[in-house]
């Protein structure tokens, strides 16, 4: 029969009525003849009543022997239930069952398809499409698609036009590895999967599109995390002919429609802003958690007087107090602190406690010359445990910023109820990379340098490194709750300046040509200012939903290990399909 009501929407007001449900059987109750069945679909739960004396003989057998999980088809009368249970948006029914048909069987599961459970990440991976059947994950996508849903509807409604950019595309140096296809067609050859559409974007603008948007797939090699995925959900948008302010307030009124439409939540425009320099400086990260203070406080000045050659020798001395923690932190526990210092850089980690109006502990005996300054200066009360880093500032910085989120959890500071979003702007063109040795984009090679600093960027390309770290860029990132909810920037739109940029990131002219050539010829045909941003979609619901792990929005992800632990992908291949590409692998048995 045909299907007249979800399950879980059926209230008061269908009561005399017939319906038919169908679903997946939750829980069965046999309680003294009158059997009882959960009927679950995405709306909810509705209890079925099947009563021997009165049922049909199918129907009392069907009810005898369905078990947890069997998908059944359900018809009935709508009574109303003896006793009511206030928490069910059906729990004020029943459905006396006059027709049971079994539509499926089922084994047993490997967990309980309820909220809560408790087993591993990688068997409810592995059983994925029995792990989004609990009412969690469900709400989960859910969510998502009314995120989704809601910035279609604002950006159709304020002149994007959506546009689809191509997967197989060429492999570019943006940052993280590129995912490569090789190609049937062209042997010894190879696509590269987009690690975001930007190029493209790009040329979209001066193709006169203006405004354009897409939820895309993109998809970079890198180590995973909690808020990482190898392939990842982005919502991208480029415009032409609009400043950074522009673009912040245009995405700021998606922000406030997302809110409002999933969570009802009215917020507070505009968000604020707060410059690259201090994000660093205060909060010891570039996307700070604004929900708690203890901000990072320099005592460089007043260290250079202590006495303590630690302290007077290093490049900066940095200092986090932790209000009323003196007591809650042993040396123990200020050792496992001092770890994670390391850790993020640090050669160790200074300590000392205000107790009973002194300095105790730690390297207070080092600092009695200036204990009277610092007791001022970092307004000390009884119990503060205060924290040092003396490095050099971005070592300082990252150490003590890590610290803060860490203590800020451990100490229960945080509001969860709170969504504080704010730019961070007036970022650095370029960034210093330990690993490569030498400067790279702080966001991506063809974000536009302000003008102010623009004379920075040599045109000789006699680039010295004092001069790049003094470049400034037209970037800003929104930021959420200590997380990057997204970035973007104005764009280089001259290939004069476009080449500079190039060259002082190490690109030769051939090379630039080699690898950026159809974007610095389409340069050369008239190509508007624009500037764009993108947005995590993942992490934007993951952090909506009160997760901490963008796999609870994502419908089938990958585990830590960049594998699907259900389809067992990546896999080997056959060896007839590595011949028609020409491939051989290097370890075969491998």
């Amino acid at each position: 029969m045909k299907r007249t009501n979800y399950a879980g929407n059926i209230t008061e007001e269908y009561l005399g009525q017939s319906v038919t449900v169908k679903g997946w059987v939750a829980k069965r109750r046999n309680l003294g003849g009158l059997v009882f069945i959960d009927l679950r679909d995405r709306e909810g739960l509705v209890q079925i009543v099947v009563n021997p004396e009165t049922a049909s003989k199918e129907v009392a057998e069907a009810a005898d022997y369905v078990r947890n999980e069997f998908v059944l088809e359900v018809t009935g009368h709508v009574v109303e239930r003896a006793s009511k249970n206030d928490k069910m948006k059906t729990g004020a029914i029943e459905i006396e069952a006059t027709e049971i048909e079994i539509l499926s069987t089922s084994k047993t599961t490997p967990f309980e398809i309820k909220d809560g459970v408790e087993v591993s990440d990688d068997t409810r991976m592995k059983y994925r499409y029995l792990d989004l059947r609990r009412p969690e994950m469900l709400k989960n996508i859910r969510m998502r698609h009314a995120t989704t849903h809601a910035i279609r509807e604002y950006l159709d409604g304020t002149g994007f036009i959506d546009v689809e950019t191509p997967f197989l595309t060429k492999s570019t140096p943006e940052g993280a590895r590129d995912y490569l296809v090789p190609s049937r067609v062209n042997k010894g050859e190879f696509y590269a999967l987009p690690q975001s559409p930007q190029l493209m974007k790009q040329l979209l603008m001066t193709a006169g599109l203006d405004r354009y948007y897409q939820i895309v797939k993109c998809f970079r090699d890198e180590d995973l995390r909690g808020d990482r995925q190898p392939e990842f959900t982005q919502v991208d948008l480029e415009t032409t002919f609009l400043g950074e302010e522009e673009i912040q307030t245009l995405t700021e009124g998606l922000i406030a429609k997302v809110m409002k439409d999933v969570k009802g939540i009215d917020v507070t425009l505009p968000f604020t802003r707060m410059k690259y320099d201090d994000a660093m400086n205060f909060y010891g990260s570039d996307k700070p958690d604004t929900r708690y203070e203890m901000l990072l406080q320099d005592l460089s000045e007043l260290t250079k007087q202590s006495g303590f050659k630690v302290f007077e020798d290093a490049p900066v001395v940095k200092a986090l107090v932790v209000k009323n923690a003196a007591t809650k932190y042993s040396r123990k526990a200020i050792d496992k602190l001092t770890e994670q210092a390391k850790q993020n850089g640090a050669k160790g980690l200074a300590w000392m406690k205000f107790e009973n109006g002194e300095l105790t502990g730690g390297v207070s005996k080092f600092l009695t010359e200036i204990s009277s300054a610092l007791i001022e200066k970092l307004k000390l009360e009884n119990n503060d445990l205060v924290l040092f880093v003396a490095d050099k500032l971005k070592v300082a910085n990252t150490a003590l910023g890590a610290l803060r989120q860490t203590l800020a959890r451990e100490l229960g500071l945080i509001d969860y109820r709170k969504f504080n979003f704010l730019w961070v702007i007036d970022w650095p063109l370029f960034e210093w990379s330990e690993e490569e040795g030498r400067y790279m984009s702080a966001h991506h090679p063809f974000t536009l340098p302000t003008s102010e600093t623009r004379e920075f960027l040599s045109a000789d390309g006699s680039f010295e490194e004092s001069d790049l770290q003094n470049v400034r860029a037209h970037a800003y990132d929104i930021v959420l709750n200590g997380y990057e909810l997204g970035g973007g920037s104005l764009r280089i739109n001259t290939r004069e300046l476009q080449e500079t940029m190039l060259e002082a990131l190490g690109f030769s002219i051939e090379d630039a040509t080699e690898q950026f050539g159809f974007l610095l010829e389409a340069l050369d045909y008239g190509f508007p200012p624009h500037g764009g941003l993108a947005l995590g979609l993942d992490r934007f619901v993951m952090l909506l939903a009160g997760k901490d792990n963008i796999r609870e929005v994502i419908a089938f992800p990958k585990n830590n290990k960049a594998t699907d632990p259900m389809t067992q992908a990546p896999s080997s291949v056959a060896e007839k399909q590595l011949e028609e590409l020409s491939i051989k692998l290097a370890n075969k048995d491998k």
